[in-house]
């Protein structure tokens, strides 16, 4: 039978919870840092940024600005603004309770927020029949987006590309006269936001309002693409009688990790609360976070106070009062980029969660744009000028990376490759990442749904994995840029990083040219592997399909009941790659546990049985085996209600959790989360060791410390909804 898999219900929170007592109370919960605005006023600016650095991006954790209340329009930023000036806007309410979005005009939701409030008592908030309608994701009204970019430091605000002068905090003590410039009058320094280097037309547009009230909430959640996000409440309720109607006073709580405990969270999300914390779906109760194995960062957010979320750090959020109005917005840096690339687009890429920001063509844009600011500051000696050449630098590593994934095979280069120029709007029809350069595309089945104009275009990263349309093969390669002129690039930016220094010998070794870079890769290119897999993989032409046979074979899982009648037969679809007899196999059980990239890259792989790690049943028999065990929990992904309908999996059916290979191993889940936070303590002494190398210590900040708390031992025992079979439960039927 299945494996048994259990999922944590929703639960919300009492309108009478006193969120101080409750991290007064908890051994693993703390008030996350806060300075006030007015100590940012008080020293430089370059101070200011220098502990966003240091506390958001290098430690990982949040940091909450208070204060900004005072710096705000209350004419501007109220309720009654907004209705004047936006009443009869029509915007998507979203329905949290029926997951389901309706049209409301402004003016309507904002007067119903009152009766939307009182509807929420103490007695009836855990009724699944309340209505919470969150006003999200809505576009911020220029008159707001004017007034912030003035108020804020240009570093945190969204779409900075260059220094600038503005009227808030810190805004007297700035350098502005002593930072370089070209010759054209453009600072020589870092963008704040590097979506800025986008063009106009490719930028994601990430400025965004929310406006909500009591139990309305997010769920848990990483910021798109490992971004930094900010989020201020610029107005709320304050229980004040509004137009007749009584108001409660209104705030958001926010339960936040940090960066270095993201694969803590990840594995705790999915072993022991039974959710992906990729999908977005699920707000954990409270008692979940305090018994959870990892510290969590508290902060009760009011009116003029600022959020700063740390990437990867992942984060819940609960609405409270009549209205909290708040207005968020994402940047993208350096540091953002590499977790990007090496993470967050793995796992969006496996989830189907679309790639907004268009990270690989920031890459290429950001280093364009850089490269003239930097031809003109080879001999300038800054250490604005200096931190420029720094990102230059891991850009270009970025840049180097992303071309080595793209490289033909030397010994058989792709000769027919069509040519389609690059406008950023390609993405993966399966898993919905923007695709930078070179892809796949079907000509059989551009007109299967009825339209010349919807080709099947399939990222590399997916086709290694299985993921296509059904003819499987026969898919011819496209390119949005001529590779000539990327490896071009790549050989012009690599010379002016080695001239950026007399003493170049090092330089030209650490940054060797793309022939040479591509002969140390090591491994095969993930279009080379697709170049091979084009040829083995059989074609499956729509028009003639082969027919699909349905094997009834016994469940391995299955077991008799009472009765010695058995329990229900599976069947299996056969695969679609067709079975060959010259195939010689070393074993006759696939006892794979390698995604395919990592099996197929390397030149010369052994399977689990060679390397003396399989688990079949035989295997296990012999004594020179050492099975390997699972480490981590995967809770499969069914994506066909995102990816095109056209999509199939032709090698791994990543529907499938490895929940009954746990179990035959113990489900050491508390092994597994030990084995998570050690990686967590070792990445913190790593990152303490790079901090000091870099001279960064805040022992002593000027700044406001961090408000501690904690003491006290509450635990409270989860209580589980029973999800058999890998159906998940829609938290709204829960009793």
């Amino acid at each position: 039978m299945p494996a048994h898999r259990t999922r944590l219900a929703f639960e919300p929170l009492s309108p009478l919870l006193n969120i101080k007592e409750v991290v007064e109370s908890t051994p693993n919960f703390d008030f996350a840092m806060e300075i006030t605005c007015d100590s940012i006023d008080k020293f430089p600016l370059e101070d200011f940024e220098k502990l966003v650095l240091y506390q958001v991006v290098l430690s990982g954790r949040p940091l909450v600005i208070r204060g900004l209340k005072d710096c705000l329009d209350k004419d501007l930023f109220s309720e009654k603004w907004l209705r004047e000036n936006y009443g009869k806007k029509v915007e998507e309410v979203r329905d949290l309770g029926k997951k389901k979005s309706f049209n409301f005009s402004m003016g309507h939701y904002l007067e119903s927020l009152s009766l939307l409030t009182r509807q929420v008592t103490v007695h009836n908030y855990t009724n699944k029949n309340v209505q919470r309608l969150y006003l999200k994701d809505i576009d911020c009204p220029p008159e707001w987006r004017a007034y912030l970019e003035k108020l804020l430091p240009p570093s945190l605000f969204y779409l900075n590309e260059t220094p600038r002068s503005f009227e808030g905090p810190a805004s007297q003590n700035t350098n502005l006269t002593e930072i370089p410039k070209t010759t054209e009058g453009e600072f020589i320094a870092p963008a704040g936001d590097l979506m800025s280097s986008l063009p106009v037309e490719m930028r994601a547009e990430n400025l965004m309002c929310y406006i909500g009230h009591e139990g309305t909430y997010t769920p848990a959640h990483q910021e798109m693409c490992a971004s930094l996000g900010h989020n201020i409440m610029v107005e709320a309720s304050n229980g004040i009688s509004e137009n007749g109607k009584p108001t409660e006073p209104g705030s958001s709580v926010w339960l936040m990790t940090e960066t270095n405990d993201r694969r803590i969270v990840s594995e705790y999300w999915m072993s022991v609360l039974g959710h992906d914390i990729d999908i977005e779906d699920f707000f954990a109760p409270l008692h979940a976070w305090e018994i959870a194995p990892f510290k969590t960062w508290v902060v009760e957010q009011r009116p003029g106070d600022l959020i700063l979320v740390p990437p990867l750090a992942a984060h819940q959020v609960w609405n409270r009062g009549t209205r909290t109005m708040k207005v968020a917005w994402n940047r993208t840096t350096v540091d953002t980029l590499e977790l990007a690339l090496r993470e967050a687009l793995p796992h969006a890429r496996m989830v189907c969660r679309d790639e907004q920001y268009k990270n690989k063509a920031i890459v290429y844009y950001t280093l364009e744009r850089y490269s003239k600011l930097l031809r003109q500051a080879k001999t300038i000696d800054h250490p604005v000028v200096n931190q420029l050449w720094d990102d230059f630098k891991r850009l270009f590593n970025m840049y180097k990376d992303i071309l080595l994934s793209e490289s033909f095979s030397q010994k058989n280069p792709e000769k027919s490759v069509e040519y389609h120029k690059f406008q950023s709007n390609v993405t993966c029809s399966f898993c919905r990442c923007n695709i930078f350069n070179r892809f796949l595309t079907c000509p059989g089945c551009a007109d299967s749904l009825g339209s010349d104009d919807d080709p099947y275009d399939v990222c590399m990263d997916c086709y290694v994995m299985g993921r296509s349309c059904g003819c499987v093969s026969n898919l011819k390669w496209m390119e949005q840029f001529p590779w000539k002129h990327l490896t071009e690039r790549y050989e012009t930016w690599r010379r002016l990083i080695i001239s950026s220094n007399d003493d170049n010998k090092d330089l030209r070794l650490q940054f060797p040219t793309f022939v040479v870079a591509r002969g140390q890769a090591g491994k095969k290119s993930v279009a080379e592997i697709c170049q091979e897999q084009l040829k083995r993989r059989p074609w499956n032409d729509p028009k003639n399909p082969r027919p699909v046979v349905d094997d009834a074979i016994e469940d391995p899982g299955s077991e008799s009941d009472g009765n010695n009648r058995s329990k229900k037969r599976r069947k299996k679809r056969q695969s679609l790659i067709t079975k060959s007899e010259n195939v010689h196999r070393c074993h006759s059980i696939p006892c794979l546990r390698d995604l395919p990239q990592e099996a197929m890259e390397k030149h010369h792989w052994l399977c689990p049985k060679c390397r003396k790690e399989c688990s079949c049943g035989a295997c296990q028999r012999d004594p020179s085996m050492k099975p390997y065990e699972p480490n981590c929990t995967i809770l499969g992904h069914d994506t066909s209600k995102v990816a095109d309908p056209r999509s199939i999996e032709t090698l791994v059916d990543f529907r499938k959790s490895n929940l009954w290979w746990l179990k035959k191993f113990g489900d050491d889940v508390h092994g597994r989360i030990q084995k998570r936070q050690k990686e967590a303590e070792e990445a913190e002494l790593e990152r303490q060791k790079t901090l000091e190398n870099q001279g960064f210590s805040f022992e002593s900040s000027p700044f406001d410390q961090p408000v501690q708390n904690g003491n006290g031992n509450d635990e409270n025992p989860l209580v589980f909804d029973e999800d058999y079979g890998g159906i998940p439960v829609d938290p709204s039927l829960m009793i």
